[in-house]
């Protein structure tokens, strides 16, 4: 079970400091960025190895189950 920054959202934020940064904005005057969409990914095939029980409510609020 993984809980975090979405990736992809995280590499566009990225490129959007990036692009400010090449426009010459002055590093002291941008902000301090942080993730913004974060998600649940579940891996049941390991956790069924594991012998853990997830239940279906869990996994229906997860972003994405790997089974």
């Amino acid at each position: 079970m993984s809980y975090g920054a979405n990736l992809p959202d995280l590499a566009r934020q990225t490129a959007l400091y990036v692009d400010k940064i090449l426009k010459g904005a002055n590093l002291a005057d941008l902000p301090v960025q942080q993730p913004t969409k974060f998600e649940l990914v579940i891996n049941l095939k390991t956790a069924t190895a594991l012998g853990l029980r997830i239940t279906r409510d869990f996994l229906l609020i997860a972003d994405e189950v790997i089974e």
